[in-house]
């Protein structure tokens, strides 16, 4: 009997976060001034910087979730993409990452998790990541993800708040992730060319903003690219303008969205960013499809990179953080 992971779950990948509304209420009051913590609490980054000496600065992150596919092996590869991913929109390197395992033991058979374990460990080594263990529990719901250290240089970091007007926007992989995997979790329905995107690591577009000379970028996963772009233009003090007609979409995505392949994550994001945003250009479901929840999405740069599309620009704050155009 082949056994479809994603039916013993509530949500899937990114999909399934905390609400970012109410994740920023949980967190408030959680940080505070500290000399060498130079990336924190305070501005919603991608991970944590600890300066350690002139030069070196240590990355941590975490990130887990619920099964995003159906094939324990992809699904152990995507959320450990998804994990690294966090270190490259720092500008970081991984060095080592730890597994995090939550299993229904007495439901789902012990083997999928090992290939989900194996998944993992295939991606990270892919890079050069070491993977020293980890930590796991018996769960009602299964689960996976990893906890990334890394390294970077603390005077050439990759920050949510570095972003000043003039400029560009670029994003380096396309939306519709999310619409594709609420798909592939009610009908079964596998999409090659969106795990190949989800299983694509952000470390040649990371070193390729580094080069550049860029230094604000954020990953777009779960809060979708305009509550990645919100977060990014509030800790910028800028406005983030995108242009509807320039963004990405994976093939398939807007049918799925027509045939109503909506997570509630992604409903939920849209209700946080409306606010904030100016969306009079476009209809309901362009909206959506810009705050679908993404997992192991790409990278937002406030900078130009070979093969990513300019999407949009940073301009002096306005009435709006977002702004989205259609032309």
């Amino acid at each position: 009997m082949t056994v479809r992971l994603t039916q013993y779950a509530h949500g899937g990948g990114c999909a399934c976060k905390i609400p970012p509304g109410e994740l920023e209420e949980v967190v408030r009051g959680l940080h505070g001034p500290a000399d060498d913590l130079l990336v924190g609490l305070d501005s919603g980054d991608d991970a944590a910087v600890v300066r350690l000496r002139d030069g070196v600065a240590v990355v941590a992150t975490t990130d887990f979730f619920t099964p995003v596919v159906d094939d324990p092996y992809d699904w152990g590869r995507i959320a450990a993409a998804n994990a690294l991913s966090d270190v490259y929109a720092m500008g970081g390197m991984p060095l080592v990452a730890l597994n995090l395992l939550a299993w229904p033991r007495d439901v789902l058979p012990l083997e999928l998790a090992a290939e989900a374990l194996r998944g993992g460990y295939d991606i990270a080594r892919s890079v050069g990541c070491h993977v020293g263990g980890g930590h796991s529990v018996d769960d009602v719901e299964p689960k996976y993800g990893m906890a990334v250290t890394g390294t970077a240089d603390p005077d050439r970091l990759l920050r949510n708040d570095a972003g000043r007007p003039g400029m560009p926007l670029s994003l380096t992989k396309p939306l519709g992730l999310g619409v594709l995997n609420n798909r592939h979790k009610a009908t079964g329905e596998v999409f090659d060319h969106a795990v190949a995107t989800m299983v694509t690591l952000n470390d040649t577009a990371s070193l390729a903003a580094l080069a550049a000379g860029i230094t604000c970028a954020t990953d777009v996963t779960g809060f979708g690219l305009l509550g990645h772009a919100y977060k990014l233009a509030r800790a910028s003090g800028v406005t983030a303008v995108i242009d509807a007609a320039a963004v990405p979409y994976l093939d398939g995505a807007r049918q799925a969205l027509r045939d109503g392949y909506l997570s509630g994550g992604t409903k939920r994001n849209l209700d946080w960013v409306r606010p904030h945003t100016d969306l009079t250009a476009v209809d309901e479901s362009e909206a959506l499809l810009l705050a679908d929840a993404q997992t192991s999405g790409g990278l937002l740069l406030a900078g130009e990179i070979p093969g990513a599309p300019v999407i949009g620009e940073l301009v002096p704050r306005g009435e709006h953080a977002v702004v989205v155009r259609n032309r």
